[in-house]
């Protein structure tokens, strides 16, 4: 596929379904038109990725800021006194001492009521092979479950909460006294588990892997299984992109309808990753 405007951009999928490599856009210019033009073509295809397109920090953020507000991490955000000033941007580090965390399918942050909407990733310096990124099309992982299941997924909420991972590694890092704070700063919040976009009208599913502690109304053996079946579920290779990092990769994502995994195979070669996310709205779900 190719579009012309003021040069000529060209997009090449990656997958049929999710993802595409685009050449042709100046990341750094902001404009309104060159704007409009990320977005669509991020509507289309979930995970857009651009090659040697290297950033500086406040490149990164202005591109991001075009589409939203910049998020604060919500611990952060809790701590960051007046006199503070926001930190928007994040070192994702990995190396022998300080393997990835991460590791899980997931969608960012769903255990606040606004979960972002779009993530921003800028390869700084990453290992000759190993420690590639996969999205999953949640959209695809909905098309391909049947009628029936889609009907009854439609009229479930899941809660979601910090996970016992997380909370764990706050409370060795800063103590049980914060992890409470956090807790009655960040309550139980709940999400549909079939969302619609807000921008395509589409429905996909809303996972939010180990943040989804619950669904509501269902006895805990069912509800647990029917989360493990369904995490399961968006494993299918065939709802999947996975993208080899080369220094100066740039790749932004809609959280909104796809989760993310890294892959912890390039240990223990160093890896830096930059990121950023924008700000959402609150998951919905609309019965059209």
């Amino acid at each position: 596929m190719t579009l012309t405007a003021k040069e000529q951009i060209t997009v090449r999928r990656v997958t049929p379904t999710i993802g595409a490599e685009i050449t042709g856009i100046d990341l750094t210019d902001t404009s309104p038109e060159n704007i409009t033009q990320i977005n669509d073509l991020l509507l289309e295809h979930g995970v857009l990725f651009f090659h040697d397109s290297m950033l500086e920090t406040e490149q990164h953020l202005d591109l991001a800021r075009s589409f939203g507000e910049l998020s604060i991490y919500p611990l952060e955000k809790i701590m960051l006194k007046p006199e503070d000033e926001p930190q928007y941007l994040t070192d994702i580090i990995d190396h022998e001492d300080d393997p990835i965390k991460q590791g899980n399918w997931h969608t960012d942050v769903t255990w606040i009521d606004e979960p972002p909407k779009l993530g921003f990733l800028q390869a700084v310096d990453v290992p000759a092979s190993g420690g590639d990124t996969l999205w999953a099309d949640l959209y695809k992982a909905y098309d391909a479950l049947s009628p029936v299941m889609q009907n009854f997924l439609e009229g479930i909420t899941v809660n979601h909460r910090m996970s016992e991972n997380l909370l764990h590694r706050i409370g060795r890092a800063a103590g049980q006294e914060f992890v409470q704070k956090l807790l009655e700063t960040f309550p139980t919040v709940q999400h549909p588990m079939v969302r619609t976009h807000p921008e395509t009208g589409r429905k996909a599913l809303f996972i939010g892997g180990e943040f989804m502690l619950s669904i509501e109304g269902m006895h805990d053996d069912e509800s647990q299984w029917l989360i493990k079946w369904l995490k399961h579920h968006i494993t299918n290779p065939n709802f999947h992109v996975r993208w080899s990092w080369t220094n100066g990769d740039f790749v932004i994502w809609d959280e909104r309808c796809t989760n993310h995994k890294a892959l912890n195979d390039h240990q223990p070669s160093y890896r830096h990753i930059r990121r950023c996310t924008v700000d959402g709205d609150k998951p919905f779900y609309l019965n059209n």
